[in-house]
């Protein structure tokens, strides 16, 4: 998709499009951890449900004729595989029904990929290794094909045997990891594996009473990925051990709304990129406050503030706009246009072609 329709519905009153925004948002971005997209037709689509024109049913049927009409070419066009499985993660997001059982983990592939992959639904009865940018192409060790039903259904009832009582936040953010990379790693599936984990997860947090309904997985789908990955695998010679931690910052986000930075440069063995990350942070820090300190000499203190707050929260890459302002600093519609007009004309931010109307960012000259 060249735009995000969905960002606006979740941040809706209104209960039902919210929810809905939410599951079309996430099912579409999770496409991204097999590094698939999705079409503008399917975007429209989703729209048409959320506003309650058409049912899940309906869309589904839509995209079946839209393919049946317009079909794929190429094998390397999964477009059609990105599309339809996003409207049935969509379909099972929506839905509250839901059973903490292999059965029910089972189902969910089946849904998800029946008339996609033959094997819908069915444990792998074969070895896989898979090469892994975020491990420099080495493999994570995954389960035996010979032993995946009795594993995965030890994990299972180790699970459901197991009492969050008395835990603390940290200790049940810990614990999700751990679950959850333990479940991923099983592979139990040939193809499909993380996006069926990543649906069956969800359902199963909203069990716990996490309410789950941001864009943290639709954003970071492929994140989410790479931090499963990094806790499943060992190298001891080289130093690099088995971690958690990057899977926890995912799971804080996205449990408990905090912002950790989730950059996947930040997840690779080699630590190089760590590296590199850290000088550029440092560097747009002296930026911003070279930025700030060249505002607070040619505006009113009340303006300067305003200006130090929306560069502190977008710096000097985010796009924003009036709305963006209002929720910021919550200024009323019209000081928020006055604000970004005296920006403007002082030249501390820039309009952005071909983001839409009234979209700005600071600009890089004033660090």
């Amino acid at each position: 998709m060249n735009q995000d329709p969905f960002k606006e519905y979740i941040r809706e009153c209104e209960p039902d499009k919210r929810d809905k925004g939410y599951a079309w948002h996430t099912a579409i971005g999770l496409q991204a951890v097999d590094g698939l997209k999705t079409s503008e037709y399917l975007a429209r689509t989703a729209v048409r449900n959320i506003e309650g024109e058409i049912s899940f049913e309906e869309a589904n049927a839509l995209l079946q004729t839209y393919y049946e009409e317009n079909p794929s070419h190429t094998a390397e066009d999964r477009t059609e595989e990105a599309d339809k499985v996003s409207a049935r993660i969509a379909a099972l997001l929506s839905e509250r029904a839901f059973s903490f059982t292999p059965n029910e983990y089972l189902s969910i592939h089946r849904k998800l990929f029946t008339g996609i992959y033959s094997h819908a639904g069915r444990i792998r009865d074969y070895n896989i290794v898979k090469k892994e940018w975020v491990l420099d192409g080495a493999t994570v060790l995954y389960g035996s094909a010979s032993e995946l039903r009795a594993t995965l259904d030890y994990d299972f009832s180790e699970e459901k045997n197991f009492s969050y009582r008395g835990l603390s936040m940290d200790e049940i953010i810990h614990h999700l990891a751990v679950f959850v990379s333990r479940l991923w790693q099983i592979h139990v599936f040939g193809e499909g594996n993380t996006r069926t984990t990543a649906v069956f997860f969800i359902k199963y947090l909203r069990t716990l009473g996490f309410d789950v309904t941001n864009d943290i997985f639709a954003e970071n789908a492929w994140y989410f990925r790479n931090s499963l990955v990094r806790a499943n695998y060992n190298d001891l010679k080289n130093g690099i051990h088995e971690t958690t931690e990057f899977l926890e910052l995912f799971l804080r986000n996205l449990l408990l709304n905090e912002d950790h930075p989730l950059h996947n440069r930040t997840l690779h063995i080699s630590g190089a990129f760590q590296t590199a990350e850290k000088a550029n942070i440092e560097a747009e820090k002296a930026n911003i406050e070279s930025a700030k300190a060249n505002i607070e000499g040619l505006f009113t203190a009340k303006t300067a503030s305003h200006a130090g707050k929306l560069l502190e929260e977008f710096g000097f890459q985010t796009i924003f706009g009036r709305s963006d302002v209002q929720r910021v600093l919550d200024l009323r519609p019209t000081r928020s246009t006055e604000l970004l007009h005296e920006l403007e004309e002082k030249g501390f931010i820039e309009r952005v072609a071909g983001s839409g109307k009234g979209k700005y960012r600071f600009s890089p000259r004033q660090g």
